[in-house]
């Protein structure tokens, strides 16, 4: 293709890209400057540096930013295990039992992210079905605490994302070399070595895909955690999106909160760049 055909095609969505990616980041970064309320907005004040040294010095939004990091600890790697081992039993049946089994464990994912919150919490509400459960199994009411809406968050984002990757990783079964598993079984490999010397070697660049996706949608996570903790302060659930959420609708401090989110992508971007190396290192290999 040449060159100006390339951009003829390429503009467009260049175009768009700086519109609805670049002009919000630097509108953020100049407002991540002011002391801007909803009572100012037509002429905020420059304040340099406070409003991040502000934020540095807030205990709520450390406290929010540790359980954003707790729920990336958990959330991710039981998104990468779940969806890895669910994807092998997949492979292992054919027909239609495997259709049916897809379809059940695809059902989170076609769920409206919000709808499905809601329904999640009926199911813990006092007359719910999984309270009634939980009090015929361990013998106790079940508590609405800092501890359980926690736990309820957590569970919640495990259940909800864990088809994506099941479908990623069943997807790249699919393209596994049948000779590989022939040779090793004539090498007299068990079903674990495969797994451990073949399969997870192959998919190795679908699960940095995984890691890469995970960390960037738990990091954001807002939805989940709006509906289960009704951004009660009590709960201490606060992620780092709905502090940031708070700060500016409650609190109105709206240049404290573009602040906030320029943190939030330099953190994203600190994490996901050795994610992004181990890739870019995978496709020279494969050259």
């Amino acid at each position: 293709m040449k060159r100006n055909a390339f951009y003829a095609f390429a503009s467009p969505s260049i175009v768009i890209m700086f519109a609805l990616m670049v002009l919000p980041l630097l509108m953020a970064i100049f407002l991540s400057f002011q002391y801007m309320t909803f009572r100012n907005v037509t002429a905020p004040e420059f304040v340099g540096l406070r409003n991040f040294i502000e934020i540095f010095e807030d205990q709520r939004f450390w406290r929010s930013f540790e359980f954003t990091a707790l729920y990336i600890a958990i959330v991710v790697p039981s998104w990468v295990v779940i969806g890895f081992v669910v994807a092998l039993f997949l492979d292992q049946v054919s027909g239609l039992v495997r259709g049916v089994y897809l379809s059940i464990f695809l059902l989170p994912f076609i769920i409206v992210p919000i709808i499905g919150t809601i329904m999640f919490k009926q199911l813990w509400e006092p007359s719910g079905l999984l309270t009634w459960l939980y009090q015929q199994i361990t013998g106790a009411r079940f508590r609405v605490n800092e501890t359980s809406v926690k736990t309820l968050i957590i569970v919640f984002g495990i259940w909800y994302v864990t088809p994506f990757t099941i479908v990623v990783y069943f997807a790249g079964f699919q393209t596994l070399p049948i000779e590989m598993f022939e040779a090793a079984s004539i090498d007299g490999a068990t079903r674990m070595q495969k797994i451990r010397h073949i399969v997870i070697p192959y998919v190795s660049s679908l699960t940095i895909f995984i890691l890469l996706f995970s960390i960037m949608d738990s990091y954001r996570v807002f939805d989940s955690v709006f509906v289960l903790s009704e951004l009660n302060p009590q709960f201490k659930a606060d992620t780092v999106m709905t502090y940031t959420f708070l700060t500016a609708m409650q609190v109105q401090r709206l240049g404290k909160a573009n602040a906030m989110a320029i943190i939030t992508v330099i953190g994203i971007m600190v994490v996901l760049v050795p994610f992004l190396y181990l890739m870019y290192k995978e496709q020279i290999e494969e050259r």
